[in-house]
């Protein structure tokens, strides 16, 4: 197998980085805020949509919530615990294991959730094409 031929980084191209990673950044910045007016961490956003957006299902494992997060377990359960005193998730034990834990939105989950998506959405409407431009010309 051919080791590829490793080329230096230029000038422009850490420009094209930089300017990617400060896009990234502004768009979580705008995240962060957007979750905080609903009173929200950033993070319980990310676990509303981790559920939401589970493929092919309505619930997940906590294990699976932290996977997605990329958190430990016990650090799942905590976020979990917060957002079911706040009347965000519901929880229900497994079927074939009681021990196994899965969490689904409240209806006050999903309203919360759609509002913040609606935003994103109009946000990354905004700004995608500026993104896709620079990871164009990053990949190019």
């Amino acid at each position: 197998m051919k080791t590829p031929v490793k080329r230096p980084i230029g000038k422009t191209e850490y420009e094209l980085l930089s300017s990617f990673r400060y896009a990234l950044r502004h768009f979580l910045r705008f995240s962060e805020a957007a979750a905080l007016e609903l009173g929200l961490t950033a993070q319980q956003h990310q676990v509303l949509l981790a559920i939401k957006g589970f493929p092919h299902r309505e619930e997940i494992s906590v294990g699976e919530l932290a996977e997605r997060l990329q958190i430990r377990h016990h650090s799942a359960v905590g976020l979990a615990d917060r957002l079911l005193a706040e009347g965000l998730l519901i929880r229900r034990p497994g079927h074939e294991d009681r021990r196994q834990v899965f969490l689904g939105l409240s209806a006050k989950g999903e309203e919360v959730l759609t509002r913040l998506s609606e935003v994103h959405r109009e946000e990354l409407r905004q700004i995608g094409p500026e993104l896709m431009k620079l990871l164009g010309q990053l990949s190019s």
